[in-house]
């Protein structure tokens, strides 16, 4: 079995979530047996994985060139995964023509679709309406679930509002969580050997970008009743406007890039990340899980994971809340080392990677043996693929000519 990943970058698993999630799915296939192949158009970067020496082979590929046609007609792939439904536009219409019956897999990471209606909705101040759910972003998103024969699914929240808000077939969907090994969970260090808070995210996130905004606001409050704790703030490509607001006489201090986010992570004693708009599973509070440290987020932060009442750590949504559980959690040993004690309880009842592998490559195999009948059953997808791919189609070989031309 032969697997082709189309990334939308690099994978740099120390620099975001959603690049420890699509190396989490390759290792899978590669485990399982199958050859995988990564290839991209994006630049290559400093932070980047090395997949061939873990076992991967990988391919420079370009946008709006004739080229991939060639490439994939080569290569012959059994399997073809779209890293995000941006990928999936580009490339879906030329594994269609040039592999048509290589199954197609959308690897949504999250919905980004929810993330803009929620940002969009908290920049004007206001709550969600019906018509941010149908925004331009979702019907290019939901058209390109359609167009493909599975699409996995972060979280449980975000298989609901498919199934519920826009009527997909949960016969096209498949719910995939973080994959982590329980077995490799390590024991961390207690609470009187930890100081300090900590929050962590990619900067260029815009709702890790917010959190910290949000934190540069109520962290004077939490500072006054907490003298000798410092906020240390973690995540990569930090913009000058990020490190421009560290303060260490206030114990506001941006540090920017970490090599190991769990060095960092076990050693605070709490993580804040009071998340305001997003989607998603949220790795930060998986990396915190591991360590057993409590995190204190919002709503928001803990969708799809758990519900507050069994958060491993404490859920608040305003500004006073949020001082008050930050002030409470690092103070109070006693709910710290209770809510430290859930930590890895979770991550063994909802993130296992044995569990979720094996249904995933079940559901694969499934599907792979009744490939026509499924994309039969698909007919609006079918559609899709005949009316918006002959437009993609025709658009991007007036970019080839152009570029040729040039």
């Amino acid at each position: 079995m032969k697997v082709l990943v189309i990334g939308f970058v690099w994978p740099e698993p120390k620099s975001s979530a959603a690049g420890s999630h699509i190396l989490s799915i390759m290792q899978t296939f590669l485990n399982f047996g199958w050859q995988v192949e990564f290839a991209s158009a994006s630049q290559k970067t400093p932070h980047m994985f090395d997949l061939e020496d873990a076992g991967f082979s990988t391919s420079e590929i370009s946008l709006n060139c004739d080229s991939f046609n060639d490439y994939i007609s080569n290569l012959k792939p059994n399997i073809v995964m779209f890293d995000r439904f941006m990928i999936e536009e580009q490339f879906g219409w030329r594994v269609d023509s040039y592999c048509p019956k290589a199954l197609k897999i959308l690897d949504t990471e999250d919905l980004q679709s929810v993330r803009n209606a929620r940002y969009t909705a908290h920049k004007s101040g206001r709550e969600l309406q019906a018509q941010d759910w149908s925004s331009d972003l979702a019907k290019r998103e939901i058209a390109a679930i359609l167009r493909c024969d599975l699409a996995l699914i972060i979280s449980d929240f975000e298989m609901s509002l498919l199934v519920e808000q826009y009527k997909l077939d949960p016969a096209i969907l498949h719910h995939l969580p973080f994959m982590i090994d329980p077995d490799r969970l390590e024991s961390n260090p207690c609470f009187q050997d930890r100081q300090h808070f900590i929050t962590i995210g990619n900067f260029r996130h815009a709702p890790n970008w917010d959190s910290v905004l949000y934190l540069q606001k109520l962290w004077p409050n939490i500072r006054k009743q907490l003298p000798d704790a410092e906020l240390h703030i973690y995540g990569s490509y930090p913009p000058p406007k990020a490190t421009a607001l560290s303060n260490s006489k206030h114990g506001f201090v941006v540090k920017g890039w970490c090599d190991d986010a769990y060095d960092v992570i076990k050693n605070a004693k709490v993580l804040l990340s009071p998340l305001r708009f997003g989607a998603g599973i949220k790795g930060k509070f998986l990396d915190a899980m591991a360590c057993e440290t409590p995190s204190i987020t919002t709503d928001i932060g803990i969708e799809g994971m758990f519900s507050a009442e069994y958060w491993p750590g404490l859920v608040a949504n305003s500004d006073e809340s949020l001082i008050d559980s930050a002030i409470t959690l690092y103070n109070d040993e006693q709910l710290w080392q209770k809510k430290s004690a859930l930590c890895q309880q979770a991550i063994k009842l909802k993130f296992s990677r044995t569990v979720h592998a094996n249904t995933l490559l079940l559901r694969i195999s499934e599907i792979l043996d009744n490939l026509t009948q499924h994309r039969l059953n698909n007919f609006v997808g079918a559609m899709l693929k005949h009316h918006s791919h002959a437009s993609t189609k025709y658009m991007s070989q007036w970019i080839t000519e152009k570029n040729k031309v040039r």
